[in-house]
């Protein structure tokens, strides 16, 4: 069976999108995808093709972009993208099992084209020039692609070839490692490479992927391990991944997080944990999960930088909001230092089932039983009707964000 992979991405996707739903042309439209009711210097999500090709970057800061007649702000709207996005998959689908689809991010998936190429009767070309036309025709969406035969020159070859000239689609092959992947500067272009091991690969006298891939694979090992061995083969045009065998986690958790529009005194800090508890904690429960450790990141404001990160282990699992909120404001003023903070980042980990749970001796079963069944009540309203639906009453307060952060999906508006 012919070893065939390609890696799709939506050409500017929320900005591509928002041009579709106002019948304008991405290609000759000055709109970028912006929260216009935040400060100048809030972060521009996408760009349309019409503005990269004005030397405009797909991501800066509002502040950054330059005065062009006519330009258009569009609200970010993630929770359409989001099923955007899923609407993308399921047309795939039509055409490649899911087994075979690998979802890399909200605008870009991999698929294991190989098995198909006889059904269809097709080279592999052929079948990436297909799922391109049926998204662009069901979506009016326009798709990149990358070709090879594995993952990595796949993604590599559509960083580097893909994106610049209709019919947006580039095929590597062996002979393409010396003759374009090799040529690759600075390191950091190149996928899997990030500037941290850029500098440090620049410190050895390593400025190119092909000196990369010339150094000796043993040397590299004993420089940075794992890492320095997969940098090695990746240079070389190695990987061996195969997108049916699906990552699972040995050790899951939970996450949540935000940046702050301003700096945040520590008491008002520990308005923003409880807030972030209450949810991190619904989620948990949600889940059916309990955790046995959890994580406190707070992160200083800019004019003095730093911050902590320290996490605790619970006496027994818990999904219990209020012990866990009373844990980690113990933690943040244990490591506070009394400066103003601009970073929350809070994790649950250790997760177990909340089948069978542990009792206290220092508790009250009836009591217990009775706030549990409170709980769930509160958490099937807020499914029901939405978190707002119960608040604390501290959220009516200027510096809350939760009603904020609950029209929110990664950080921007939904």
């Amino acid at each position: 069976m012919e070893k065939a992979i390609a890696v799709i991405d939506m050409k500017a996707f929320y900005a591509f999108e928002e041009c579709v739903q106002r019948k304008l042309n991405p290609f000759t439209t000055p709109l970028v995808v912006c929260d216009p009711t935040r400060g100048k210097g809030t972060i521009v999500l996408s760009v349309t093709p019409y503005l990269k090709s004005l030397g405009v970057p797909s991501r800066c800061r509002r502040n950054e972009l330059p005065q062009i007649d006519g330009m258009i702000f569009a609200q970010p709207r993630m929770e359409h993208y989001v099923k955007k996005s899923a609407e993308i998959i399921s047309i795939v689908t039509d055409i490649i099992g899911p087994d075979d689809i690998h979802v890399y991010s909200i605008d870009e998936f991999f698929v294991n084209l190989g098995p198909y190429l006889k059904m269809y009767d097709c080279t592999a070309y052929q079948l990436v020039r297909r799922i391109q036309n049926e998204i662009n025709k069901k979506t009016g969406l326009v798709t990149t692609a990358g070709l090879s035969y594995n993952m990595l020159l796949a993604k590599v070859a559509l960083d580097v070839d893909a994106k610049h000239k209709p019919p947006y689609i580039a095929k590597w092959t062996e002979k393409d490692i010396p003759n374009k992947l090799w040529k690759i500067k600075p390191l950091s272009k190149m996928w899997g490479i990030s500037i941290g091991y850029e500098t440090k690969l620049n410190a050895l006298g390593i400025n190119t992927v092909g000196q990369l891939a010339k150094t000796d694979k043993n040397f590299l090992k004993a420089k940075f391990g794992v890492i320095g061995e997969q940098l090695w083969e990746h240079a070389n045009g190695i990987d061996n991944t195969d997108i049916r065998k699906k990552y699972i986690p040995k050790d899951t958790s939970l996450s949540i997080g935000q940046v702050l529009f301003k700096d945040y005194s520590p008491e008002d800090t520990k308005l923003i944990i409880r807030e972030m508890s209450d949810d991190l904690c619904m989620r948990l429960r949600q889940h059916e999960q309990l955790t046995q450790r959890i994580g406190l990141a707070i992160g200083y404001t800019a004019k003095v930088g730093g911050g902590f990160s320290h996490q605790v282990t619970l006496d027994y699992p818990s999904d219990d909001t209020e012990e866990i909120t009373k844990d980690l404001l113990k933690m943040f003023d244990k490591y506070n230092e009394g400066i103003l903070v601009r970073r929350v980042y809070l994790s649950f980990s250790k997760l177990s089932g909340n089948q069978v749970r542990q009792i206290s001796l220092f508790e009250d079963e009836q009591s217990v039983a009775e706030k549990r069944a409170l709980t769930k009540v509160v958490d099937i309203l807020k499914t029901r009707y939405g978190k707002d639906i119960i608040l604390r009453g501290s959220a009516l307060l200027e510096n809350s964000t939760a009603k904020e952060r609950h029209n929110q999906i990664g950080g921007h508006h939904k």
